[in-house]
């Protein structure tokens, strides 16, 4: 069966205790963030695309209060993450003209760092806080931005009501995982972490850093998340050089980035012999693009075997055009398309590991669970989820 998703109160009261439990008083400030799955549009909102998320009721949790002084103290209570799971910070003086924070080890808690550095507006105060979160970490789920977002929005809760834009939040949090983690990211997992709404994928316009939201409440259909439990040491390096490639395409064909070109312009690209490499790189963001844009108007229309099969042509140019995917996500996919009532499946996320998302009647969920259960080669976990909001302030 599917993996039992706690409810966010439930992960909030662990939060809690382990809060009374380390610091002997009581959290005040309540907040959480999605992570996100991506139906559609990947390694596109680096290339000016447009991409199809939608936000998980897999959360990361903050809880916490503010304190006196300028040293605050963070704790995790996720098993994975690198030791120490408890960390200071010195926050930035308040009449500095520069408000960094030097990254540092343990790993986890630069993604606060780098928060907390490229807030908006007044600086912080120091605080107390523990984070929990059920969203799998390395599954290309964004545990990161979950992270990003939910240290944002508890900012928010200490320094008070601002007028700063939902869009320049996400932008923060984008700045804070280049900066502090060096992922060069897109915008995507930010952005939809702070602004998913439930009932609804969200459409995002990466160049112009505008939305539409896309209705997807339809029971009769269910997002299924499948963990391939693996995860290939490439994903750094490879994703940067990913994004290389497709800039140094967009260079050779004189635009501003993948966004513009046609399929004619990859014509050009074999005719002026662009190596081979770059080609795909290109087709691949071209056609994703269009896919993207498709899927969007498909799902408009509740023709969910026509997303279905924009989700497989995404896969297969995944696989093949950008060389993201793995023998254990191909698998995943080949395994969940063999099932009725399957609509469509492919990897998603970063790549090199991490999950599948599969578009299935909630009628055969059951069917494909144990299919793939019985034929993967590997361990996988299932979340059976449908679209939820994005960052809240629950107290404060």
């Amino acid at each position: 069966m599917a993996e039992t998703i706690p409810e966010i109160k439930s992960v909030v009261q662990e939060a809690k205790n382990a809060f009374k439990k380390e610091f002997n008083e009581e959290a005040n400030i309540v907040v959480y963030a999605p992570g996100r799955v991506n139906l559609i549009g990947e390694h596109i909102d680096y290339n000016d695309g447009f991409v199809m998320p939608m936000a998980l009721p897999l959360v990361t949790v903050m809880v916490g209060k503010k304190i006196p002084g300028e040293e605050t103290t963070i704790l995790t209570m996720n098993p994975h993450t690198d030791p120490p799971n408890k960390t200071t910070i010195e926050m930035p003086n308040k009449n500095a003209l520069v408000k960094t924070i030097t990254p540092g080890p343990p790993k986890w808690s630069n993604y606060v760092k780098g928060v907390i550095s490229n807030y908006i507006g007044d600086t912080p105060p120091a605080f107390k806080a523990v984070i929990n979160s059920t969203v799998p970490t390395g599954g290309g789920l964004s545990s990161s931005a979950a992270i990003e977002v939910a240290t944002y929005t508890f900012l928010d809760a200490l320094v008070g009501p601002s007028a700063v834009m939902p869009t320049d939040k996400a932008l923060a949090c984008q700045k804070a995982e280049h900066d502090y983690a060096n992922v060069p990211c897109g915008i995507m997992d930010q952005f939809i972490s702070v602004m998913g709404k439930k009932g609804n994928a969200l459409l995002i316009d990466c160049r112009s850093m505008t939305s539409t939201l896309i209705p997807m409440s339809d029971p009769k259909i269910v997002v299924l998340i499948t963990n391939s439990n693996v995860k290939h040491e490439l994903t750094g390096s490879e994703y940067a050089t990913r994004r290389t490639q497709c800039h140094q395409a967009a260079l050779i064909l004189k635009k501003l980035s993948l966004r513009d070109a046609k399929m004619e312009d990859i014509d050009y690209l074999k005719k002026i012999n662009t190596d081979e490499e770059t080609i795909k790189r290109a087709r691949h963001a071209v056609t994703e693009i269009q896919r993207t844009t498709e899927a969007a108007e498909a799902l408009k229309k509740k023709d969910y075997k026509k997303f279905g099969q924009l989700m497989v042509a995404s896969h297969n140019s995944l696989r093949d055009d950008f060389e993201v995917s793995c023998p254990e996500l191909d698998q995943l996919v080949e395994l969940a398309m063999q099932v009725e009532g399957v609509l469509g499946s492919r990897m998603t996320g970063g790549g090199f590991g991490g999950c599948t998302v599969t578009l299935v009647n909630s009628t055969a969920v059951t069917k494909v669970i144990d299919h793939v259960k019985k034929n993967y080669k590997g361990k996988p976990t299932f979340y059976v989820c449908k679209p939820s909001d994005g960052a809240q302030i629950l107290s404060k």
